[in-house]
């Protein structure tokens, strides 16, 4: 026997007795360390002739490897053996730990049921900032200088003249400066107003604006829109009625109603939307800021419509004050788990 393979048997032997950790790390410096047995064979490959290298060579990768295989096994031997000891000490007849659930605020349920729905139509997502300039937010929106929501006590107005933007229709602006028609978007986002935080008010809401513009876009692909929007949100049997308004962004306005026997309030009119087809100076206001003619009112037309979120969720989830989105009541927010 070549006294590598001696030294093979050996080792082997010394390792599968160990009978701790210790004792097998002692063994692993012994063989495998830089002063043991094993690597000192390895100096000594310098010295053999040329036609026992090969041969000892082989021989010694072989008890290297063999060594280290078995050190391996022995360790995750141990470690077993320790994670049995372990879970032995652990009585299952004890009551566990309770971990809380948590569920989405019924605000995002409320984002996420209506973003799904304008997807199946063939809306994209669109984005824009919350802190505005004043041209998105109002001029290019066709709102007179005069109009209320321009004056400080409706709008949260910044030192430099920025403002918090009063509606996710800035959002439309910003979406056909980068982009030529056509386009189907919707916006969800948040907006700010000056209002006093009471049950039906607050200074942040919520909203999602809807945006299409294409060849011969009319009020009757805004009502199909909106019509199957409701029914998929309130039920089937929801009805919706259409009530004329001013925007100065949309001519002709609307104003959007649902009925439904499926709303705990019971049956009646409840105002959730305002909608229109997209006023030409809003085109026009566009295609000076793009230096083009991309929106072209004459070949080009286009709906929009702005839902408020908190309001479609107090209808939908019957909530009676506006405050509890807010608030983190654990109470309130559990229902919706």
């Amino acid at each position: 026997m070549h006294p590598l393979e001696q030294l093979r048997n050996d080792a082997l032997r010394e390792i599968e007795t160990a009978p701790d950790e210790q004792t097998l790390e002692v063994a692993r410096v012994k063989y495998l360390g830089k002063n043991g047995t094993v690597s000192a064979w390895g100096e000594q490959m310098k010295t053999l002739a040329k036609a026992e290298k090969p041969v000892v060579g082989r021989l010694l990768n072989e008890v290297r490897d063999a060594v280290t295989a078995a050190i391996e096994t022995r360790n995750a031997q141990f470690r077993s053996e320790k994670e049995s000891s372990a879970l032995a000490r652990i009585d299952i007849s004890l009551p566990g730990t309770p971990h809380e659930i948590g569920a989405l605020h019924p605000l995002t349920q409320m984002w996420e049921r209506s973003i799904e729905i304008f997807r199946r139509m063939g809306f994209s997502l669109a984005d824009g900032p919350d802190i505005e300039e004043e041209w998105h937010c109002f001029d290019a929106l066709n709102t007179p200088p005069e109009h209320p929501a321009r004056n400080e006590q409706d709008t949260f107005y910044l030192p430099d003249g920025r403002l918090l933007r009063t509606h996710t229709s800035t959002v439309q602006i910003r979406t056909m400066q980068a982009a030529p028609p056509p386009i189907r978007v919707i916006a969800p986002g948040a907006a700010y107003r000056r209002d006093e935080l009471d049950a039906t008010h607050s200074p942040q809401f919520h909203q999602i604006e809807g945006l299409y513009v294409d060849e011969n876009v009319s009020v009757a692909d805004l009502k199909g829109a909106l019509e199957f929007f409701m029914r998929e949100l309130f039920g089937s049997g929801t009805d919706v009625q259409f009530r004329p308004h001013f925007f100065p962004f949309t001519e002709p306005s609307l104003e959007v109603y649902v009925k439904s026997k499926a709303l705990k309030g019971g049956e009646r009119w409840i105002e959730v939307a305002g909608s229109g087809v997209v006023h030409p100076a809003v085109f026009e206001q566009v295609n000076k800021a793009r230096g083009d003619k991309a929106y072209d009112s004459e070949k080009w037309s286009g709906y929009a419509f702005g839902l408020g979120m908190d309001r479609l969720a107090m209808i939908l989830f019957d909530i009676p004050d506006i405050r509890l989105f807010s608030q983190n009541d654990l109470r309130f927010l559990r229902q919706f788990a």
